[in-house]
C-alpha cells in the first residue's frame, strides 16, 4: 500500500484494522531502538533515516506486512536467522500479522542503530 499520507500517524489510520495493532507495535519498536533517527514518510511508507538516508522502513502491502532492511551488512550478519524467513533482497515479509517476529526485528533494529553502514 503506497500511501499519500504526510506523516506516519496518517499512514497508520489508513491501514486495515486487523493490521493496525501490529504496525503500531512495530512503529514503537523502531522509535525505541533507533535513537537519533528521523521518522519520515518515504516512498509512501514509514521510514527511519540517519543523516538523510533511509535505513529501515515498513509497510502494509496487499498480501503481507513488509519490513525493509536497507543495510546489507546487517542482513549478512543475521544470515542464519534470516535464512528461514520469507525475504526478498531487502524486504522481510510477514503474511499474517500474528507471524511478525518482534524479537528478530528488535535485534535487527539494534544492529542497525549500533553503527552507520552502507545503504544498498
Amino acid at each position: 500500500m503506497q500511501s499519500k499520507a504526510s506523516d506516519v500517524e496518517g499512514y497508520l489510520t489508513e491501514v486495515p484494522q486487523e493490521r493496525r495493532a501490529v504496525l503500531d507495535r512495530l512503529r514503537q519498536l523502531c522509535r525505541e531502538e533507533l535513537a537519533g533517527f528521523d521518522e519520515v514518510m518515504a516512498y509512501g511508507m514509514p521510514a527511519y533515516e540517519r543523516d538523510g538516508a533511509s535505513e529501515i522502513a515498513f509497510a502494509s502491502q496487499k498480501q503481507y506486512i513488509s519490513f525493509y532492511l536497507m543495510r546489507g551488512d546487517v542482513r549478512e550478519a543475521f544470515g542464519e536467522r534470516l535464512a528461514g524467513q520469507d525475504m526478498g533482497k531487502g524486504c522481510l515479509r510477514f503474511r499474517r500479522p500474528e507471524s511478525v517476529d518482534f524479537d528478530l526485528l528488535r535485534d535487527l533494529l539494534k544492529a542497525t542503530a549500533a553503527r552507520p553502514g552502507k545503504i544498498c
